[in-house]
């Protein structure tokens, strides 16, 4: 067999590569499907004050985002969004969350919202730290 390996990223390769992956995963998995979530709150211009997302999969929600204004922090923002993306991912059936956050961002936070670590992955990217971070959505 010939192949050339060809270097370089593009956004092509990603998306065949994920494609790739799914279509294999779905001989195992009865989901693979990802189904975005997500919300956010803006000023009257549009201009974004906070905001959450990230994605249901199965029994999982899958939180990549969560953001709010440095001029709105404090107010409780951050915190109304979090329950409310739980709610709606216990509404599409969703147990478990499952988020990640560094060192320097907002671990107490999460833990304060029921959130445990799960896994620390050191030296991230060189000498910080990333949390993965659970929380049992039926319990908690």
């Amino acid at each position: 067999m010939d192949a050339l390996i060809a270097e370089g990223f593009s956004t092509e390769l990603y998306k065949e590569l994920e494609n790739e992956i799914i279509t294999f995963n779905a001989k195992e998995w009865k989901e693979t499907k990802r189904h975005p979530i997500g919300m956010a709150l803006r000023e009257h211009t549009g201009k974004l004050i906070a905001g959450i997302c990230g994605k249901t999969f199965g029994q999982w929600l899958l939180i990549d985002y969560l953001w709010v204004n440095e001029s709105h922090r404090g107010k409780q923002m951050g915190s109304d969004l979090l329950l409310k993306l739980e709610a709606l991912a216990k509404d599409r059936g969703c147990k478990i969350a499952l988020l990640d956050t560094l060192d320097f961002q907002a671990r107490p936070f999460y833990e304060k919202h029921g959130y445990h670590v799960q896994w620390t992955q050191e030296n991230y990217p060189y000498v910080g730290c990333k949390y993965f971070m659970l929380k049992n959505l039926i319990d908690g």
